[in-house]
C-alpha cells in the first residue's frame, strides 16, 4: 500500500533486522483543508493556519476571529489526523514547522470519514486530510485554498504538478523489501507491473501521477539495485519526486 517515507525509527528498525529495500515513488497527495459549504471561507493563509494548530493555540484560540479579526465571532471546531498518522506529521511539520507539533484540543481521528461527517455536519468545523477524501465527498465539503504568500492555491492535479500547491502537497511511495524482489518472482512481476501502470492507474484511486520519467527513473533504480532512501530519516515539505531521485539513496 502506498505510504508517505519512511521515518528514522523505521530505517533504524530495517538496519537492526538487517532488511534491505527500494524507495520507489509512486504518486503525489495533496492534504486538503475542509469546511462546511456554508462556511464563507474560501482562503487561508498558511499563517492563518499555524495560529488555529499550534500547541500554545490550545484551550486559548477558540473563535474564527481570534484567527483573523474579519471572520466570524463563533467558535471554531477542529478536526484533524490522528497523533499516529504520516498525516498528522506532513501538515505539523508543513504548517507549524515542526512534525507531531499540535494543539491537542481537536477531533483526532485515523479514520477519514469521521472527518468528513464532522465537518460536514458543522458550520463552524474546519479540518484536513488528504485529496482523495475531499474528492470522494466535495458535495458535502468545501475545499479553502492555501495561500503561501503568494494568494490562495487550491489542491488539484495542476498545481500539484506545477509545485504551486505547497506547502502541502507530498509524495508518497511503496518500500519494497529487495531480498523478496530479487528472489520470488510474484513480488518482481507485481512491483514491475506497479511502475509500469501507476501513470494510468493512479488517478483512478484520486493521487496525482508522477512525470513517466520518474517512474521510469524509479525502475532504474531497482535494474541498478539502488538501495535505501533518500531522506536520511527526515521530511522535507514540498520536495519535488525529481529531485529526490537525483539523489544517492541510503541505507
Amino acid at each position: 500500500m502506498p505510504r508517505v517515507r519512511f521515518k528514522k525509527k523505521e530505517m533504524d528498525d530495517c538496519y537492526l533486522a538487517g532488511v534491505k529495500y527500494y524507495e520507489l515513488p509512486i504518486a503525489y497527495d495533496a492534504l486538503t483543508v475542509v469546511v462546511n459549504p456554508n462556511n464563507p471561507l474560501s482562503v487561508i493563509k498558511v499563517s492563518e493556519l499555524k495560529t488555529l494548530w499550534a500547541p500554545e493555540a490550545q484551550g486559548k484560540i477558540k473563535t474564527w476571529n481570534q484567527v483573523n479579526p474579519a471572520w466570524s465571532a463563533e467558535a471554531v471546531k477542529l478536526f484533524g489526523a490522528g497523533s499516529d498518522s504520516g498525516t498528522f506529521d506532513y501538515f505539523t511539520e508543513a504548517v507549524v514547522g515542526k512534525a507531531k507539533s499540535s494543539r491537542g484540543d481537536y477531533t483526532a481521528s485515523e479514520d477519514d470519514n469521521v472527518l468528513v461527517q464532522g465537518v460536514a455536519n458543522d458550520k463552524n468545523a474546519l479540518g484536513y486530510f488528504g485529496m482523495a477524501y475531499y474528492e470522494e465527498n466535495k458535495t458535502k465539503l468545501k475545499a479553502v485554498a492555501i495561500d503561501n504568500g503568494k494568494g490562495g492555491v487550491l489542491p488539484s492535479a495542476e498545481t500539484v504538478k506545477d509545485g504551486s500547491y505547497v506547502p502541502l502537497a507530498r509524495p508518497i511511495f511503496i518500500y519494497v523489501n529487495a531480498n523478496s524482489y530479487d528472489t520470488k518472482p510474484e513480488v518482481k512481476e507485481f512491483v514491475d507491473f506497479y511502475l509500469k501502470n501507476a501513470q494510468a492507474l493512479v488517478p483512478q484511486v484520486k493521487y496525482v501521477a508522477l512525470p513517466a520519467e520518474d517512474y521510469a527513473e524509479g525502475a532504474k533504480r531497482l535494474e541498478n539495485k539502488k538501495l535505501g532512501t533518500g531522506f536520511g530519516g527526515k521530511s522535507e515539505v514540498g520536495l519535488k519526486v525529481s529531485d529526490l531521485l537525483k539523489r544517492e539513496p541510503k541505507l
